[in-house]
């Protein structure tokens, strides 16, 4: 390559990430700056975009986990009320001592069984929205201005 080649190349402009723009007419280098320039900018309300929602993720991810952690401890307390409530059916009901006493005392337990079971139902439900609720949110909130801030 000629010394006349070389400067010439080495003279062109830098574009983005500092490559010369080459066999680019002159008209058309300051075209291919300013693209280079746009997709810069860009490249870094992306950039910050994407941060911005890695920390929302996270936080939603806290809440979630904290949610769970929630509803875990509530299925333990469910279980330990079924539990004691079926220990004592079965000693309620080694002390009868007529079929139609058991029989009663059966159709006693089944409705408040029942009962319980219904409103445990309803508490889990209840749980399980707030958590959806608390974790979902922040994140419509944040990610629409996150995604807004990126366009």
């Amino acid at each position: 390559m000629s010394d006349a080649n070389t400067n010439e190349v080495n003279g062109n402009p830098k574009v983005g990430f500092g490559l010369p723009v080459f066999a680019f007419p002159k008209a058309f280098q300051g075209i291919a700056q300013q693209n280079a320039t746009r997709a810069k900018e860009q490249f870094e309300k992306v950039k910050e975009a994407s941060a911005e929602i890695t920390l929302l993720l996270k936080e939603a991810y806290s809440i979630n986990a904290s949610g769970t952690a929630d509803y875990a401890a509530k299925l333990v307390e469910i279980t330990s009320t079924n539990a004691s409530s079926a220990l004592a059916f079965v000693a309620d009901l080694a002390g009868t001592k007529s079929l139609s006493e058991a029989m009663q005392l059966s159709a006693e337990h089944g409705r408040r069984n029942f009962e319980v079971t219904t409103a445990q139902n309803k508490e889990l439900w209840e749980l399980t929205k707030r958590v959806a609720t608390e974790t979902s949110e922040p994140l419509k909130k944040s990610l629409a201005r996150a995604l807004k801030t990126a366009s």
